[in-house]
């Protein structure tokens, strides 16, 4: 992708507010994702056992994550008995150098790419640019965006918020294709004559990973277009960069994954292309393999008991399509590379709590509960929405709001004070009442009437008159 990384440079509700402006992207938006909403719910309805299925899913993410060092080291063994070679990185800026390093070395300065969110996450692209290494992006959504030096916006669909007429023009006047029409297999055919050259003459390739096994040291990738199986096995150096929580035990495990990702992320019942590969084999595909082991703040979001669960995501996207707030706000709003519900507890996390504009996420939500039962893995993100709400509230800078909800509790706190506030509101509430109805409130309180009255304060509160009948009985 042409930019990307896990920092958003503002707050949700700025960025939500200058997309919702956008009506077009807003159209694709609902177009896309509600195309892709109906044909997910048929092709999960096939499945008797989907249930089932989804939990022996979570089930075998968890049982990874409980016993996550012991399953890596044996991966690393793995990939090495095979020819391969592991590398270690911590954070983003050590797998950028290991990446550079390990291109530099070829002695090259163009790169193709299988697309990859980690290899966003850690803005990959960038930094080879700076290191004078072009990368060419070879998934069309992908190509779409880096050609527009755009961002993405989706998981999946990484150029969800463009159009048919959008890309033609785009086409036109980067890769100078005479298109007549934006028919969707004339626009793939002109990416596809522009990346057959790219495909041939390129001698390294990087992707990520979707999955990899950790007693054989096998790599597992699922892609839909086949430019991912050209980047596997036409170029003579590979290199994949993999979040750590991505391992599977054994092939057994891969199994409910390969039935739960098509159906949740592009409504298909079988991936059209699957790799999968083992270190290296002499004469055949690559014969130089790298596999870098990326944590870049995992291991934090697996200390925390709670938002672990994060780390079973399988990143179908399954929960953006079905978010209402995602659906209105656009992945723009979010400003990670993680963007709607699952990008709104995952970016938090990785980033540590720490990073005030992702701190505003976990609000991006109306808690409908949607995104959790989309989610293939059973990932409860109304939960943890709710959990990291917590834990990020105690550090916040007090606002106008914040005092306002602590002076609110102080007085509801004890009844004296609630009974008190309710006499001072009824005496003070004369000029704001119009035709038996208070119809705008000062300030920010002007919200709660922007669109309803409210009634006014009565003489006698429910108490007074409880208290008085009370005594007159007695």
């Amino acid at each position: 992708m042409s930019a990307g990384g896990l920092h958003p440079s503002q707050p949700f509700p700025d960025a939500a507010r200058e997309t919702l402006a956008d009506a077009q992207m807003r159209r694709n938006l609902r177009h896309a994702a509600g195309t892709i909403r109906e044909k997910r719910l048929r092709a999960v309805a096939e499945v008797a056992n989907w249930e089932d299925i989804r939990t022996q899913g979570a089930s075998i993410k968890d049982t990874v994550l409980g016993n996550l060092a012991e399953h890596l080291l044996e991966l690393e063994a793995s990939v090495k008995r095979r020819g391969g070679q592991v590398h270690w990185a911590r954070d983003a800026g050590e797998a950028q150098r290991l990446v550079a390093d390990l291109v530099a070395a070829q002695g090259v300065s163009e790169v193709i790419k299988v697309k990859s969110i980690s290899t966003d996450e850690i803005e990959l692209n960038a930094a080879l640019e700076a290191r004078g290494i072009h990368a060419t992006e070879t998934d069309l959504a992908e190509l779409i965006v880096q050609l527009a030096e755009d961002r993405p916006s989706h998981i999946l669909v990484p150029a969800i918020h463009k159009n048919r007429a959008e890309i033609r023009e785009l086409f036109r006047h980067k890769l100078g294709a005479d298109l007549l029409t934006d028919d969707p297999a004339v626009l793939a055919e002109a990416a596809r004559v522009y990346l057959r050259e790219k495909f041939l003459t390129t001698k390294v390739a990087i992707s990520g990973a979707n999955f990899a096994i950790a007693d054989t040291g096998t790599v597992c990738i699922v892609e839909s277009e086949g430019n991912g199986r050209m980047c596997l096995t036409l170029p003579d150096v590979l290199i994949s960069v993999m979040g750590i929580e991505k391992v599977l035990p054994s092939w057994a495990d891969i199994a409910p994954f390969m039935q739960l990702l098509p159906r949740s992320s592009t409504a298909e019942r079988m991936n059209p292309y699957t790799s999968f590969w083992s270190g290296i084999t002499p004469g055949d595909g690559p014969q130089h393999f790298h596999l870098i082991l990326l944590d870049n703040g995992r291991t934090d979001v697996l200390a925390d008991k709670v938002g672990r669960e994060t780390l079973r995501c399988i990143r179908c996207s399954a929960c953006l399509n079905v978010c209402p707030v995602y659906e209105r706000a656009g992945g723009h709003a979010y400003g990670s590379v993680y963007p709607g519900p699952i990008g709104a507890i995952l970016t938090p996390q990785l980033l540590q709590l720490e990073d005030e504009n992702a701190n505003s996420l976990p609000w991006a939500s109306s808690l409908c509960g949607a995104c959790y039962d989309a989610c293939p893995v059973k990932i409860n993100i109304p939960e943890i929405l709710i959990y990291l709400r917590g834990q990020i509230t105690p550090h916040k800078t007090p606002n106008a709001e914040s005092i306002a909800m602590k002076t609110a509790a102080w007085i509801f706190n004890e009844p004296h004070r609630f009974e008190g506030a309710i006499k001072l509101a009824h005496t003070g509430q004369g000029p704001l009442v119009q035709h038996g109805a208070i119809r705008a409130l000062p300030g920010m309180l002007g919200g709660w009437t922007s669109s309803r009255n409210l009634p006014p304060f009565p003489k006698q509160s429910f108490r007074e008159l409880w208290r008085r009948e009370n005594e007159g009985e007695q």
